[in-house]
């Protein structure tokens, strides 16, 4: 069935119906980590609904190329380009080379995302590998007039694009204001105004990671990496840009204005931006010093921990609230997300118990025949997952009714029941039962229940009470149990 999907685009403030530039094919490109520091619950956040994108792209039909990049060069401390490069910073502070401190935190950050049953990307660039395509972008942008020379470093002059296009589209800020402030600081430092942004840096001295360009040796601006790299692998225009609610500005609108002044015209077509999680109010991030790692969530290792939650915990509390909605974090709010996860694994997982009746009554009918299209309606809605899960939660009572023979269901409303929900719980939603994957300890508590039963079968049969010796080897054989009596006792084999 042909489902209709609309998305919010933070360009325009609205929502839009999802028209693909070159359909069936999507370009789908993600802001991805700075690679200096341990994932947290921040970096959770894109990397599960942008998952959701993905998939929920993929189930409808579309072939999509995702691409997630990993910043490992240029992303200084502050916005106005000043202070070290992270992970500069942070290799002096371990000493170590830059790229061994970002291949290490970039193996936690997959270890974390695979944990969390996030998806890989199509593609995974890496900025310090893409030094040539951003050398490229700088040099485009200065041939075509919005870019200066300065000491050794190249910046993008705002006050000159601003008077032919609109810089501010995308954030809706009025920089007229800020760039007329900006002169009172006019011959102080290198920029012609404090709100031009770095293109190219030139690198100090004691500056570790540096490459050879026309102006100096030097590294890139943090901005030039996404806009280079987007095009390179997803071409001039492409349909969706990834990311958090504090990249609108100054980073997006950075990249929009870099593409307009080197090709002309934006590249993108739908801005996409998932809100922000905090903490008491105020944003989860690792400048603040506020944030809990993914590991210690998953640990419990944390002061404002009562407890460990599991990675499926997070992305069910995660996926709870829209992603364009606020989530401030609090144990009641996990411990809640926790016991829901439960309740639709339990459903699903009782799906294979529910009898079978010749007909369905009317109210399961009913509910069983709206499911799936109440989900896509949800999903179609600018991906509503919090109204997708109540959904589940409806389907999860009608399941304990039919547990209960409260309730009558039909082999064919049984199955579709249960492909709706396996679909929107597990490929959709990206959920697993986490309880399956313990799969030695359940094992173990498998094979101590088997023996437990074999011994009263023993006791039965020294107690020469045949019957329930017999009862409990046909129950065993039904169930698809192979039990041999041998002199040193009874063994089993499961043949299902």
């Amino acid at each position: 069935m042909e489902q209709r999907l609309i998305i919010y685009n933070t360009l325009t403030r609205r929502k839009e119906p999802f028209v693909p530039l070159h359909a069936p094919n999507v370009g789908m490109y993600v802001c991805g980590p700075t690679v200096y520091g341990d994932p947290h619950l921040g970096h959770a956040r894109p990397a599960i609904t942008f998952d959701l994108v993905f998939r929920y792209l993929k189930h409808l039909g579309y072939k999509v190329r995702y691409v997630r990049n990993i910043t490992d060069v240029g992303h200084l401390e502050h916005d106005a380009d000043e202070g070290d490069d992270k992970i500069e910073k942070k290799a002096r502070l371990e000493q170590l080379e830059p790229m061994e401190i970002a291949q290490y935190y970039t193996n936690r950050y997959h270890d974390a995302m695979k944990a969390l049953n996030v998806l890989p990307p199509s593609i995974e660039p890496h900025a310090s590998g893409h030094i040539i395509e951003q050398e490229e972008l700088v040099k485009q942008i200065m041939d075509n007039g919005f870019a200066y020379e300065s000491n050794g470093s190249v910046y993008f002059d705002i006050e000159k694009y601003n008077k032919v296009h609109h810089y501010g589209i995308l954030s809706h800020r009025n920089l007229d204001d800020v760039i007329n402030e900006s002169r009172q600081l006019d011959g102080v430092g290198e920029k012609r105004n404090q709100v031009d942004f770095a293109l190219w840096k030139k690198a100090s001295p004691e500056h570790i990671m540096r490459w050879p360009s026309p102006w100096s040796d030097g590294f890139p601006g943090w901005h030039c990496e996404c806009t280079a790299m987007g095009r390179k692998y997803l071409g001039n225009h492409f349909d969706i840009h990834g990311g958090g609610m504090d990249l609108v500005f100054p980073h997006h609108e950075c990249e929009i204005a870099q593409a307009v002044a080197s090709q002309g015209d934006q590249m993108v077509k739908y801005w996409m931006h998932n809100n922000m999680l905090t903490i008491n109010g105020q944003k989860m991030g690792k400048s603040l010093g506020n944030f809990i790692t993914l590991e210690e969530f998953f640990t419990g290792k944390h002061k404002l921990l009562e407890q460990a939650y599991s990675p499926m915990t997070i992305r069910f509390f995660i996926l709870s609230a829209h992603y364009r909605g606020t989530v401030d974090f609090s144990n009641e709010a996990l411990k809640a997300s926790e016991k829901g996860m439960e309740k639709l694994m339990n459903g699903i997982s009782d799906l294979e118990h529910v009898p079978v009746s010749d007909k369905c009554d009317a109210e399961t009918e009913k509910v069983v025949k709206e499911l799936r299209q109440k989900c896509y309606d949800a999903m179609n809605d600018d991906f509503a997952t919090p109204q997708v899960i109540s959904y589940l939660f409806e389907a999860c009572s009608v399941v304990n009714k039919l547990i209960d023979h409260k309730a009558t269901i039909c082999a064919d409303c049984l199955k579709e029941l249960s492909d709706t929900m396996r679909t929107f719980a597990f490929d959709i939603l990206g959920l697993k039962d986490e309880r399956s994957d313990s799969s030695d300890a359940r094992k173990e508590a498998f094979g101590r229940v088997m023996d437990m039963v074999l011994d009263l079968r023993s006791k039965a049969k020294a107690a020469k009470d045949w019957a329930t010796s017999d009862q409990i080897r046909d129950a065993l054989k039904e169930a698809g149990f192979e039990i041999n009596d041998t002199k040193d006792g009874a063994t089993w084999r499961l043949n299902k």
